[in-house]
């Protein structure tokens, strides 16, 4: 037919004409070719880097935080129905103030952060030390000796309030104390007493995270001590696994047991 010699002939004219130069250089000029965006590969493996290294992170966190968290559950949560504490457990556990100005009595300077590591037992009292003061002072000094080889673990430390001068006939039993002076607003800014009650009324337990985790009755007398002491003993095994005797060394100045 006409038709189909006229396409034959027209196919092979097209046919015996040379190729165009791209297409004799083997490029396609209307391929299609996808390609990823510089980068991006790379962009993605950074990402999902930093997402695995906050998950370790994390983890190891949560690693050394679990014979605390433990301890405390163990405490605070998993007591034994009918349990009572003798001394009263605060709610908010205000932190130790570390950067607070300390002195020694003799003249040392310092700040409170010093103290964190060990578990502290705290009296509060202007250093004329009355009769009050001093009782709480034997008693702290008695309720870490009654604590037998778990004693290193906690220090009895006596915060004056003021800057009058610490009674000589006292000193000998100040020997194994922590004894700093501090300003009383300051103190009073974190240590509370019970409503109706001074600050120097009762004694303070604060534990080695430096929070004031604790308050004894005011008025506090040797049958108090007692049961305060088995208090004492709880907290200590429940924080055995996790909290060693001594704390840890810092570049500060250890703080001493002052002479007056």
């Amino acid at each position: 037919m006409s038709g189909s010699k006229s396409s034959d002939a027209s196919f092979a004219h097209a046919a015996s004409l040379p190729p165009p130069p791209e297409a004799a250089d083997g490029a396609h000029p209307l391929g299609l070719t996808i390609h990823s965006l510089p980068g991006t590969g790379a962009a993605l493996d950074d990402a999902q880097r930093s997402r695995s290294g906050r998950w370790k992170m994390l983890a190891v966190m949560l690693v050394c935080a679990a014979p605390v968290i433990a301890s405390y559950l163990t405490y605070y949560v998993l007591r034994p129905e009918g349990r009572r504490n003798f001394g009263e457990l605060i709610a908010q556990q205000p932190p130790l103030p570390a950067q607070l100005p300390v002195t020694t009595l003799d003249g040392k300077a310092g700040t409170l952060g010093q103290l964190t590591g060990q578990w502290l037992l705290v009296s509060v009292a202007p250093g004329a030390c009355g009769d009050d003061c001093r009782n709480h002072l034997y008693l702290q000094r008695q309720l870490r000796e009654s604590l037998g080889k778990e004693k290193d673990r906690l220090d009895w430390v006596w915060l004056v309030s003021d800057a009058a001068p610490v009674p000589a006939d006292i000193a000998p039993g100040l020997q194994t104390a922590t004894v700093l002076r501090a300003d009383a607003a300051a103190i009073a800014q974190w240590l509370q007493p019970a409503p109706g009650q001074a600050l120097a009324d009762h004694l303070y337990l604060v534990d080695p995270l430096g929070h004031w985790m604790m308050r004894f009755p005011a008025g506090l007398d040797r049958a108090g001590a007692a049961k305060a002491k088995r208090d004492l003993d709880r907290l200590l095994r429940a924080s055995s696994s996790w909290d060693q005797p001594g704390r840890p060394q810092t570049d500060l100045p250890a703080p001493t047991a002052a002479q007056p």
